[in-house]
């Protein structure tokens, strides 16, 4: 059972001119089909009708907007995916380019670029971890470390720059994974002896928490109060 704004009928008449013959009612397509009326005057009878909503005859416009649609749909698509594929490529190239730009031994400069870029992706705890590390200190409370150690590494030395790329690229590691391992791998590579660290590090604990509970334990000495001068009564 369909309403009215459901289907085409198509009229049994012949059209009387050339104009009404490109009118829709007046044409049949391939999803024509027979349908019995059910209500109104024409109640029983049959009448040829078009139901498909996107009927290229019935339906001109919304048919030609639909494909329109569709091909521009399909236009933007394969557009961005070209540009994806250009930036992909052209990201390569140019990484590839820099790479070969890269001296076989890195200069100060390029110790200067690495570092900067690495200390700005540090969180503000990990800054002020490797700022302790070389003996920066804020003068004011609202300072930055971040700008504070930039300012230290255009002053360091080669010596400096490389030794703070390694100790950023530990930090950054650790902070996307487990930190103990990263700094096993480091500790590995650059064959520093971790166990020794650890022994010494436990001794300087020891000592301090030895020292500080002898400390309790010294008893306090009274403290002696001042003798008041005796007053002379007369007799």
């Amino acid at each position: 059972m369909l309403p009215r704004n459901k289907y085409t009928a198509i009229r049994d008449d012949k059209p009387k001119s050339n104009d009404e013959a490109k009118r829709p009612e007046f044409k049949v397509c391939k999803f024509t089909t027979d349908a019995i009326v059910t209500e109104g005057s024409d109640v029983g009878t049959i009448h040829k009708v078009c139901t498909n909503p996107a009927c290229p005859v019935h339906h001109p416009k919304k048919a030609n907007g639909a494909s329109t649609s569709d091909a521009q749909f399909k236009a933007e698509q394969e557009k961005r995916r070209r540009e994806e594929a250009i930036a992909n490529a052209t990201g390569l190239r140019v990484l590839s380019a820099i790479g070969a730009a890269v001296p076989v031994r890195l200069m100060k400069r390029d110790l200067l670029f690495v570092a900067e870029r690495m200390v700005s992706l540090l969180d503000e705890n990990r800054a002020v971890i490797l700022a302790k590390q070389h003996g920066i200190k804020k003068a004011k409370e609202n300072d930055s470390i971040g700008k504070l150690f930039t300012a230290f590494l255009r002053r360091a030395d080669e010596g400096t720059l490389g030794r703070a790329v390694v100790e950023v690229l530990v930090l950054l590691t650790a902070s996307r994974g487990n930190a103990s391992h990263v700094l096993r791998d480091a500790a590995e590579f650059y064959k520093v002896d971790v166990a020794a660290i650890t022994t010494s590090v436990k001794q300087e604990f020891a000592a301090k928490e030895k020292a500080k509970a002898e400390k309790k334990a010294i008893p306090k000495q009274p403290t002696k109060s001042a003798s008041k001068p005796i007053k002379k009564v007369a007799a």
